[in-house]
């Protein structure tokens, strides 16, 4: 058994609100650089039901300062059988 990272998606959209806040950008701002019709998504990964695609993810990185790995938040509970 090891341990491998598994995302917090709670902690992680809490994350991307203290991010954009501190970037100085708001809901909408993220919605039209997106150009997302409405700010569903967004609000999804802000309140951790959803989490961005990959693209999108390393572009919210760079709309925020950020990299990719300081947006995401991960802990290491989940136990995995090592296979061989």
């Amino acid at each position: 058994m090891c341990k491998m990272p598994v995302i917090d998606m709670k902690r992680t959209g809490q994350n991307i609100v203290n991010l954009r806040k501190k970037a100085g950008l708001s809901v909408a701002d993220l919605q039209d650089a997106f150009g997302f019709g409405t700010p569903q998504a967004i609000y999804k990964w802000q309140q951790g039901l959803a989490l961005p695609t990959i693209d999108n993810l390393v572009a919210l990185a760079d709309l925020l300062g950020v990299t990719v790995d300081d947006i995401i938040v991960t802990d290491k509970q989940m136990q995995i059988q090592a296979s061989a």
